[in-house]
C-alpha cells in the first residue's frame, strides 16, 4: 500500500497514538474514513461521466458511419411506421365490419343472409317414415305443468325476510 511496509505502518500508528492521543484517535479515524468514502464516491462519479462521454463519442462515430453508408435508409428501418400501418389497417377493417353490421341492424326489412330455411312438409314426412302400427306420441301441453321454482322463490324470500 503506497510503498509502505508493515514495520513502517506500525511506526506511523504508534506516532499517531502518541501525538493525537487515545481519546481522539477513534474520532479522527472515523472522520478520515468518511473523507475517503467521499473521495471514492467523487472518483467513481467522475469515472462514470468519462465513460459516458466515451460511449457517446463512440455512438456518434457509429451514427456518422451509418449515415454515410450508401443505399442505407435509416427512416425505412423505423419499426413504428410498420406498427402504425398495421394498426390503421386493422382499424379500417373494424370500421368496415362495424358499418356493415350497423347497416344490417338499421334496415329491419332486409332478410339475413344466413336465415334458416324451414320446410313446410316436415310433419307429414315424419308420419310417413314411422311405422303405421305405432301411434305417434302426443306432445304434453306446456301450460299444464306450472314452474315449481317460480313458486318456491317467494316462499324462500318470505322465510328469509
Amino acid at each position: 500500500m503506497f510503498g509502505i511496509d508493515s514495520p513502517e505502518l506500525l511506526i506511523i500508528a504508534i506516532v499517531a497514538l502518541v501525538v493525537i492521543g487515545p481519546k481522539e484517535l477513534p474520532n479522527m479515524l472515523r472522520n478520515w474514513g468518511k473523507w475517503m468514502a467521499k473521495m471514492r464516491g467523487m472518483a467513481s462519479e467522475f469515472r462514470g461521466h468519462v465513460d459516458e462521454m466515451v460511449r457517446q463519442s463512440e455512438l456518434d462515430e457509429v451514427k456518422k458511419q451509418l449515415e454515410a453508408a450508401p443505399g442505407l435508409d435509416l427512416q425505412s428501418l423505423d419499426p413504428t411506421k410498420q406498427i402504425k400501418g398495421a394498426i390503421q389497417e386493422g382499424m379500417a377493417e373494424g370500421e368496415k365490419a362495424f358499418n356493415e353490421a350497423k347497416s344490417t341492424f338499421d334496415n329491419p326489412l332486409a332478410e339475413p343472409e344466413s336465415a334458416p330455411q324451414i320446410a313446410a312438409d316436415q310433419q307429414p314426412a315424419v308420419a310417413e317414415s314411422a311405422p303405421a302400427s305405432e301411434p305417434l306420441p302426443e306432445p304434453a301441453p306446456a301450460a299444464e305443468t306450472p314452474p315449481v321454482a317460480a313458486e318456491e322463490k317467494p316462499a324462500k324470500a318470505v322465510a328469509a325476510g
